[in-house]
């Protein structure tokens, strides 16, 4: 009834079949209904529509919906997020999280149904278009499907469904080949970044070499040492020697002793202090140093199954064989900022839940979610679930809470616990859909400790504390972290918002430029008129190239846009009196110019409307001469040449003159014989003309 009610289709009469439902109106309604409820499930699940993974297939879900909708039952624009409320009554009793989260649903499909809407009726129009030469029975080319799968979003299902509509069969062998042609595209690009910085080689470890390793009796890498700092890891021994994918005669890599000069490398130990990259954190660097002098500057770490392999270039001179005892010396000033950035992400996602959740009311949702998270020595890089801009005043008290939580000197501790008794802790957050090992590892930023948070997990105290599963490298207290900075703050796909931040040296020199720059704000406060305009424009082009925090940021361009302000009120009382001022002077010239023409220089900007007014005041005054005023605007670096005469004077020609004055200054412009306007780029000819034209 409510399909029936918002697409003012004929009524469900069951109907199954192409005999029976030719025109797939009863269809239609059972896939409307269908996906309705999918959507609005995975959605109150914490799933959105995107491009990858789960995401993918609920946006392909969607789109089936909305074209059956909009194609079978005729229904309107928007139709299909109208049927959220009548889902959620049917089974919100049973499912009390559809009450709940039925705004922040209905607002996801809104904008992914108003999106798709926006390229439906144009990828209708392009299949009816490709498909309109083909006879029934005929093949819809597979190219034609991938083009409206990768250009319109149409998923080749809905091409198909179409097709076979036409009497139709799509090429899906076509489409395939298509398909697998750019993922091939996609792979190599993205095996050129796995690859850069690697001398070109293949330094991966897929099945071929973790197997080969296993079948060698190598075991697991124990990299538990990762969590010592300030400590060289003596006593390692090398299980595997790697030289990359096909550079040895049985292509999988692998050699018993490498030389100096070998170049870049790869290194398997039994036992490692290094950071593999893992869950958003970028990996260490250091280096491996062998008894023999033998050295590899490790430039990347990855893990591959249980092996951790390091990677860099060999140094010095010797060998280095399978067996031989090594020392890793991990770059820990490098780690440093990076525990500092991974440190305060964890504290940054307990503050945007703090702050966002209190205006909760006001949004469509009612948590938010971590999306992705990374973080190196410069930055951290968070995404989360959130279903729009964070305002100024909620970007400065995410920051503050950061700042306090520094200030603070909170310790950091981890501990390993069952994954069903840390899961307990009412303060947990975890990243959707992640699965973590048992026994987990957790991080809290509190002045508790996690075991007497696992005593007593349901104290409503804990709240106050971030508490996450973590098998990233933090600081041991937040006063490490030394300075918070929020930079920015976007979205980058529907529900989902992206922050970035800066800690420590970094942090202090956005907040440093900021205090600066407020400074000559500040300052700039206290002037007026032209000074004013001067300062204004100078503090817009500082701001737009500041890295500094976004809250300061929207402050800034707020007072910026109050001098603005000021500025446009000065200029216009000045233009009010300028033209009365312009046109005495023009007459007191004119008294003192011989001839039928007065040419006169008077910088007031290019405002065309004041010079007409200028024009017009003279020629009421001045009966038997033709005035020429150019004007420049400085700042813009342009000036503008206007000419006009009385009417009665006849043997003046505006245009002509205006044109001959200003040729060869790509001047641009026109008007007729009593009145002209050009306008020319460069103050570099603005005398040239001024001269020019006294004598043309």
């Amino acid at each position: 009834e409510a399909i029936q009610k918002e697409t003012g289709a004929p009524a469900y009469a069951g109907k199954v079949g192409p005999e029976e439902d030719p025109n797939f109106v009863d269809m239609a309604y059972r896939v409307v209904a269908d996906h309705i409820r999918t959507l609005s499930f995975a959605i109150a699940d914490g799933a959105v529509p995107s491009n990858d993974g789960r995401g993918y297939v609920l946006r392909r879900v969607l789109r089936r919906a909305v074209r059956f909708g909009r194609q079978n039952l005729g229904a309107e624009l928007g139709f299909f997020a109208k049927l959220v409320p009548t889902f959620v009554n049917l089974m919100g009793k049973t499912f009390p999280e559809l009450i709940e989260k039925q705004d922040h649903v209905t607002a996801i499909i809104r904008d992914e149904e108003d999106s798709f809407n926006r390229t439906l009726d144009k990828g209708l129009v392009e299949f009816q278009k490709r498909a309109e030469g083909l006879k029934k029975g005929g093949v819809f080319p597979g190219a034609d499907a991938f083009f409206l799968y990768a250009t319109m979003g149409f998923p080749v299902d809905l091409t198909e469904l179409m097709a076979e509509e036409k009497g139709l069969t799509l090429d899906r062998q076509g489409f395939e080949a298509a398909m697998e042609e750019e993922q091939e595209k996609s792979r190599k690009a993205h095996l050129e970044n796995q690859m850069a910085g690697m001398a070109g080689k293949d330094m991966r470890l897929v099945a071929e070499q973790t197997a080969h390793l296993v079948g060698q009796g190598v075991t697991a890498t124990d990299d538990s040492h990762k969590y010592t700092w300030n400590q060289d890891l003596t006593g390692c021994s090398v299980k595997a020697l790697f030289l990359g994918r096909g550079e040895t005669e049985d292509k999988i890599g692998f050699v018993p002793e490498i030389k100096g000069g070998t170049g870049m490398v790869g290194i398997v130990l039994d036992k490692s202090s290094f950071y593999a990259e893992a869950g958003g954190q970028v990996y260490d660097t250091g280096s491996i140093v062998s008894t023999g002098g033998l050295a590899l500057k490790v430039s990347n770490v990855q893990l591959y199954g249980q092996f951790v392999l390091h990677v860099g270039e060999v140094e010095g001179a010797g060998t280095l064989k399978v067996g031989d005892a090594v020392t890793c010396k991990v770059d820990y000033d490098r780690r440093a900022p990076i525990a500092a950035n991974h440190t305060m992400t964890h504290v940054l996602n307990f503050a945007l839940k703090d702050v966002l959740m209190k205006d909760a009311k006001d949004s469509t949702l009612t948590d938010i979610d971590q999306k992705g998270s990374y973080q190196d020595e410069t930055k951290s890089r968070f995404d989360f679930s959130w279903n729009g801009p964070l305002k100024p005043a909620q970007l400065e008290a995410v920051e503050n809470l950061c700042a306090e939580r520094i200030a603070g000197a909170y310790p950091v501790d981890s501990y390993v616990a069952s994954l069903a008794d840390a899961q307990k802790i009412s303060s947990l957050r975890a990243v959707f859909g992640e699965k973590y090992p048992d026994p987990v590892r957790v991080v809290a930023v509190s002045n508790h400790p996690i075991t007497e948070m696992l005593s007593n997990p349901q104290d409503a105290q804990w709240n106050d504390y971030s508490v996450e599963f973590c098998g990233g490298t933090h600081l041991s207290n937040t006063k490490e972290a030394e300075a918070f900075c929020l930079l920015s703050e976007e979205g980058i796909a529907k529900g989902i918002r992206r922050i970035v931040f800066v800690t420590k040296d970094d942090a202090k020199k956005a907040i440093a430029e900021a205090e600066a720059f407020e400074a000559k704000l500040k300052k700039g406060e206290s002037l007026d008129g032209e000074a004013l305009d001067a300062e204004v424009k100078s503090l817009t082009q500082e701001l737009s190239s500041l890295t500094i925090s976004a809250a300061k940021k929207a402050q800034f361009r707020d007072r910026i846009d109050n001098l603005t302000k000021k500025v446009l009120a000065f200029k216009k009382k000045r233009l009010a009196n300028i033209s009365g001022e312009v046109v005495e002077k023009a007459v007191e010239l004119a008294g003192s110019t011989p001839g039928n023409k007065v040419v006169m220089r008077f910088d007031f900007g290019v405002e065309g409307k004041v010079a007409k007014q200028i024009i017009t005041g003279f020629c009421k005054k001045i009966k038997d001469k033709a005035l020429m005023l150019i004007t420049a605007d400085t700042s813009a670096d342009k000036y503008m040449v206007v000419a006009g005469a009385p009417k009665a004077l006849k043997d003046v020609d505006c245009k002509a003159w205006a044109t001959a004055a200003t040729e060869g200054t790509g001047g641009k412009g026109g008007g007729k014989k009593d009145m002209a306007q050009f306008q020319v780029v460069g103050l570099g000819s603005i005398d040239g003309v001024l001269e020019k034209a006294k004598t043309c």
